[in-house]
């Protein structure tokens, strides 16, 4: 049964003879065909039929205002196709036949033409605006045609109208449910639930907060996790259905057509508060006004122009509230409303006896794209299905993004329509053991696996409208997990490169999602990435000067960087050893051996022009490798981070001519002048003037002694914490701040040339320059009684009024008050972390940002940023300060002997043996002597590799001599231990400054 009301037209449309119209109030009417109404839709200009399969029309208007008033078949080549759909728009129509694989035109005078654009596709949906008509395929493809002067086709502001369809491009991998065109725009609706806007936007009617037209599709963010299961578009206005029942206008209402009780336009999508709590289970919008269907009541109410009769009501207004349409006495209760159609002038509903949908909250499935499920791959595992059947299948699913996007979605509490930058909405449980179906299936994940490499990856779109686009990142790293080596590097391969091609908005959302993913499957991730990295690592070692694996190592490797990142950020439980790629320090050795051959060359070894050349390229060729890698440091683990530092080949030596009694004057002198490039690209020398000769003694002697100068409280350069164990930047200058800078530059020197220095900065320092925000444990550091005294008001468990603190502190002298918008603010249970967290602020930051960041800029002047960033925090320090893990077993194990020295050496034995009697201290103090550093390197005590000289030409009054650049000890031989111990004894005491000859 069909009932219309609205203006005038022929009798019963002529689908039944007059006297078999049945009059209700209002003006509506009813009428039962005798060929049931499959579906019709009605336009400005038409009302178009579908009956058995044929088309039927009846012209609203004609060109000239005029019509005749009768049915007609549109003009066909081909009278025998099988129509399932017609969709009426301005001045036509637009048809879909033979199960959606034909779609046909129908312009002014009903003459249908097939659409180009459209051949070998199946069309699931279609819609008509006023000049411009939308498709989407099974596979999730929306194609466009038609005008495009306001945006409506989405094809980007210079792109032309089109006569034939195009793809949407922007929305490609999105997973549609719905498309709906208005007058002049355009919307679209994800399965989640998100809804896209284009077009003209003069009223607002794109929900958008304004009225500028837009040319590309566009997140509707305001109506994100409404649950909307249903879009309509009208003339200048657009409707809403959310599942639960609520709806949302927006747009013009100059016709009361948003039915928010006045006739003023929304720019933003608004609830139609008198239908709030009403179950509606359709809208659609006419050209001005709008139609619902309250689901519970069987009830259609109508707002919006009803001039020509078209809201049912008797009222020939404009109504701007929803009003109940009279269908009382005209419908049968045996009938069931199928669907709401609202034209320009006229209003529908379509019934049926038997019931139809009865919720349009669920897509109708022969209405929604193709999507991969359980069921699916049930039945392609039990075989079920001939062969030649499931590879179409699985062609189909598994070369459309938008399919597999559309996929394992969690329903369970509707989750996924809480889809956000921060939530996927995917089923993992369901896609794991999916997944895990197939890959214990040989043939057919083998054919998966063709159709994702071939067809699915390479069309990837970089740049997706929405985040649901981003689901297959989520997805692919699962199917990979199971697949044999060679099928897992080259899917590998292939996703890295499109992960990387993201835009920087996507790749961010991305990130969101790895940080979310269950541990196994983040895991998984991890070590996808950190196997293939290995595999071309050690390829790399092998296969001489190969560019294409450096590249798509680099990839690989950037990829397990954003991860940790992630993994650091979000505090996930894969460690950093998840990351490390061992086999990296064998490429180490292999550029160590390189240099090594290069530096004979330099020495005289004779080596032919053609092999200088080889040797050239591979050095560059690896250097260049490994300096792409260092900026990605995750891979390496502490040992490769140093050898890297202490491999570098640098460019020269940068000199300082120093006077032992001038030594601060002279050094800062020359770092004022001294350029970056020498600062980071050389290694430093240092001469003193009072014996130019020796320089390998002298560069750890420099950086022991200046540092003492310029840590010492007498420099006033740090203020010291209060039991005088840390150093921390002053927030008042008591010296030029110029000197922060050279602070900084000789800090900078030191890293640069792998020196242990005297630095006794807390961790927030190293914190700092890694730009890594110091936080509450860092002060606890400097000031335990300060730090704890924080620690305990954030545990405090009574209310903290109690206690009287203020957001006014006391620092270094001064009073500060760390919200000054709010003097003299209480510290509560509820601001008390704000309060915390600006304490600290204010302390490492704040209060020392002028000084630290003069320290900074003369730090990053002397050695490279992507050096240093390699580096942990506590890796930094310890790199720059050594550690007190003191093994002196192992120092024993290590050390190795020259001349007529041997382990079991009389001297030896003696040595050792007194080594052993000396105190801690002594042993710090022996430490020193031998390296020049009063702490142990980074790497602990193996990193320390001694050697012991016999030295004949010794007396025995002699000390023993150190050189500390090479660890080396030259060491008389004593006639017995006695004489040995107070030899020993005095040289590691003895007075090491510069002043001392």
């Amino acid at each position: 049964m069909l009932c219309y009301w609205g203006a005038q037209v022929r009798e019963g449309f002529g689908l039944s003879q007059p006297d078999r119209v049945r009059h209700g109030n209002y003006g509506i009417r009813s009428v039962c065909p005798k060929s049931a109404v499959q579906d019709m839709s009605a336009g400005r200009s038409f009302v178009g039929f579908i009956r058995n399969g044929k088309v039927s029309v009846l012209r609203l208007r004609g060109e000239n205002g005029d019509h005749d008033g009768k049915l007609k078949q549109p003009q066909l080549k081909n009278d025998k196709i099988i129509f399932i759909s017609i969709v009426c728009g301005g001045a036509g129509a637009v048809l879909l036949a033979d199960g959606g694989r034909q779609v046909l035109t129908m312009d002014k005078s009903i003459v249908c033409s097939p659409l180009k654009g459209l051949e070998n596709r199946q069309v699931i949906q279609i819609a008509c605006g006023d000049q411009h008509s939308m498709a989407l395929t099974k596979d999730g493809q929306l194609f466009v045609w038609g005008d495009n002067t306001h945006g409506q086709l989405g094809l980007e502001k210079e792109q032309p109208s089109s006569l034939t369809a195009q793809p949407v491009k922007s929305l490609c991998g999105i997973p549609l449910a719905q498309i709906s065109a208005g007058g002049d725009h355009s919307f679209v609706l994800s399965l989640s639930g998100v809804v896209f806007g284009w077009g003209k936007n003069s009223a607002g009617q794109l929900g958008l907060g304004d009225t500028t037209d837009r040319h590309v599709p566009t997140v509707v963010n305001s109506l994100n996790r409404k649950k909307t299961v249903s879009i309509s578009c009208g003339g200048e206005h657009t409707a809403t259905l959310s599942k639960g029942g609520t709806v949302f206008t927006f747009g013009s209402g100059g016709f009361g057509q948003l039915g928010h009780n006045s006739f003023e336009d929304e720019h933003h999508p608004r609830v139609v508060a008198e239908l709030w709590g009403s179950k509606v289970s359709q809208v659609t919008c006419g050209r001005r006004h709008t139609l619902v269907l309250v689901e519970s009541s069987k009830l259609i109410y109508s707002f919006g122009c009803g001039m020509q009769g078209q809201l049912g009501n008797g009222e020939m207004i404009k109504q701007s509230v929803p009003f109940p349409v009279g269908l009382s006495t005209v419908c049968d209760h045996a009938y069931m409303i199928e669907k709401l159609i609202a034209g320009e002038n006229h209003s529908f509903a379509l019934f049926f006896k038997e019931p139809g949908n009865e919720s349009d909250s669920k897509p109708n499935p022969s209405r929604g794209i193709l999507t991969l499920d359980d069921r699916m791959i049930d039945r392609w595992v039990s075989g079920s299905d001939s062969w030649k059947v499931i590879k179409k299948d699985i062609n189909k699913v598994f070369s459309s993004a938008a399919s597999l996007n559309g996929s394992f979605l969690k329903t369970s509490c509707d989750e996924h329509y809480q889809m956000s930058e921060e939530h996927c909405g995917l089923d993992f449980d369901l896609v794991k053991a999916s997944f895990a179906k197939l890959s214990n299936n040989e043939r057919l994940i083998s054919e998966v696996v063709r159709v994702v490499q071939q067809t699915l990856l390479p069309d990837l779109n970089p740049n997706p409208a929405g985040v649901e686009a981003l689901r297959l990142y989520l997805l692919l790293p699962e199917l990979i997990r199971g697949l044999q080596e060679q099928q897992r590097t080259e899917l590998t391969k292939a996703m890295a490169s499109k992960i990387l091609d993201l835009n920087p908005a996507a790749r961010k959302v991305l990130e969101m999602y790895w940080s979310k993913l269950p541990d196994d499957m983040l895991k998984n991730l991890v070590d996808l990435f950190q196997k293939e990295s290995a595999m071309l690592i050690v390829r790399i070692s092998v296969v001489k000067l190969n560019s294409d694996i450096k590249k798509h190592l680099l990839k690989y490797v950037r990829i397990l960087q954003m991860v940790y990142q992630v993994c650091r950020s979000a505090h996930r439980d894969i460690t950093k050893s998840d990351f490390i790629i061992h086999e990296v320090n064998g490429l180490l050795d292999v550029l160590q051996t390189i240099n090594e051959d290069a530096n004979n060359n330099r020495q005289g070894v004779a080596l032919t022009t053609r092999q200088i050349q080889a040797l050239v390229a591979q050095q560059n060729y690896y250097n260049t490798i490994l300096e792409n890698l260092i900026s990605l440091p995750c891979i390496f683990n502490l040992e490769a981070k140093c050898n890297y530092m202490k491999n570098r080949v640098l460019k020269g030596c940068f000199q300082l001519i120093l006077r032992r009694t001038a030594l601060l004057e002279d050094c800062f002198s020359q770092l004022r002048t001294a350029s970056k490039q020498h600062l980071r690209g050389y290694w430093l020398a240092v001469f003193y003037t009072e014996d130019l000769r020796r320089t390998d003694v002298n560069k750890r002697d420099f950086f022991l002694n200046v540092f003492k100068e310029l840590c010492a409280p007498e420099s006033q350069l740090l203020r010291e914490n209060d039991n005088k164990t840390l150093s921390w930047f002053p927030t008042k200058l008591s010296v030029e701040k110029e000197k922060y800078f050279l602070f900084g530059i000789l800090c900078g020197l030191a890293f640069n040339n792998n020196s242990v220095v005297n630095l006794p900065f807390p961790l927030a320092l190293f914190k700092k320059l890694l730009n890594v925000k110091p936080c509450l444990e860092d002060l606890i550091e400097f000031s335990p009684v300060l730090g704890k005294s924080l620690r305990y008001i954030l545990d405090y468990s009574d209310d903290v009024r109690e206690m009287g603190p203020l957001f006014t502190i006391t620092w270094d002298g001064t009073d500060v008050e760390l919200d000054p918008a709010e003097p003299g603010k209480v510290v509560t249970n509820y601001n008390r972390t704000e309060f915390v967290d600006k304490y600290v602020d204010y302390i490492l930051n704040k209060s020392v940002e002028e000084v630290f960041e003069e320290f900074k800029r003369g730090f990053f002047n002397a050695c490279d940023r992507c050096l240093v960033e390699m580096f942990e925090p506590e890796e930094l320090r310890g790199v720059l300060v050594g550690n007190e893990e003191y093994d002196w077993d192992i120092l024993k194990k290590n050390t190795t002997y020259e001349g007529s020295f041997y382990a079991e050496h009389p001297t030896i034995i003696s040595f050792w043996e007194v080594f052993d009697e000396l105190t801690p201290n002594e042993k710090k103090c022996f430490l020193l002597f031998i390296t020049g550093f009063e702490k142990v390197p980074i790497l602990g005590m193996s990193a320390v590799k001694m050697r012991v000289r016999s030295r004949f030409d010794f007396t025995q009054d002699h000390l023993p001599e150190a050189l500390t650049c090479h660890a080396l000890l030259d060491l008389p031989v004593y006639q017995n231990k006695e004489t040995l111990r107070a030899k020993v004894i005095e040289a590691i005491n003895h007075k090491r400054g510069f002043w001392e000859e």
